[in-house]
């Protein structure tokens, strides 16, 4: 069972190593790793380059994130896709080994995901907030829930049944497409208690609090597109405890 992991880069030299190094030391065989850049003007490509395992490599101007994404799943031969974005790693080296398992030993699973550590951005023994997505059920994303986007593996068949990022969100296109799978096409997903990703501080929505509110505007449009019920202070009444509660579980 081939798993493609599509890592999306633009301007990432300064960490995009260990993003490299974490899939190219996975105990699992059968792995395509792909890179959609977006033109970087710095070292990243001369870096990726250095990496035999990876065998795609496309680096030319994109529409954003989500599109560079698009692309990666359009290009993806596995019958797996998942994304690890390139100044992430994965927490240890058994994590596709154990997706791999999943999906071979479970038909009937469409997805699965897990848990993810935010940790300092140039400390990497620091953890900052954890994660912990818990177990789906129909409601959960009008109360703000979702799981980390990088633990979120997917049947390629998935993609192709119920389509790709809407480029219409521009910072909340992985929230919109895991609420279009499991709300309203009620997928079968599988929720495994284990940390599979660590990811660095200052990505594109938690970089800035505009960024937040504005990420958080568009998940509200996006329930309201898709007909789910939300209430606007429940919402971010929800959002508020299970963060502040992350941010606890990663002092202990």
């Amino acid at each position: 069972m081939k798993i493609s992991i599509i890592t999306v880069s633009l301007n990432s030299e300064t960490f995009i190593n260990d993003c490299l190094t974490s899939v190219n030391q996975q105990n699992y065989n059968d792995v395509e790793h792909i890179i959609i850049d977006g033109g970087s003007t710095d070292n990243t490509i001369n870096i990726v380059k250095k990496y035999p395992h990876i065998k795609i490599i496309v680096s030319e101007p994109d529409k954003g994130i989500y599109d560079a994404m698009n692309k990666g799943i359009e290009i993806a031969t596995g019958e797996i896709i998942g994304f690890l974005n390139s100044d992430d790693f994965y927490a240890n080296n058994n994590v596709l080994s154990n997706v791999a398992d999943i999906f071979k030993k479970q038909n009937h699973i469409d997805a699965c995901y897990a848990d993810m550590i935010y940790t300092s951005k140039f400390d990497i023994s620091k953890n900052v907030r954890y994660w912990k997505s818990g177990k789906f059920f129909p409601g959960l994303f009008s109360k703000g829930w979702c799981p980390p986007h990088q633990t979120f593996f997917v049947r390629s068949s998935i993609y192709e049944k119920f389509g790709f990022f809407n480029l219409e969100y521009s910072i909340a296109s992985d929230v919109e497409l895991m609420m279009r799978f499991l709300e309203v096409n009620k997928i079968n997903t599988l929720y495994v208690s284990e940390l599979w990703i660590k990811m660095r501080m200052g990505g594109t929505t938690n970089k800035s609090f505009k960024n937040i509110l504005f990420q958080n505007k568009e998940v509200l449009h996006a329930l309201k597109r898709h007909n789910l019920s939300v209430n606007f202070i429940s919402f971010i009444l929800h959002k508020f405890i299970s963060r502040s509660l992350q941010f606890l579980k990663s002092l202990k």
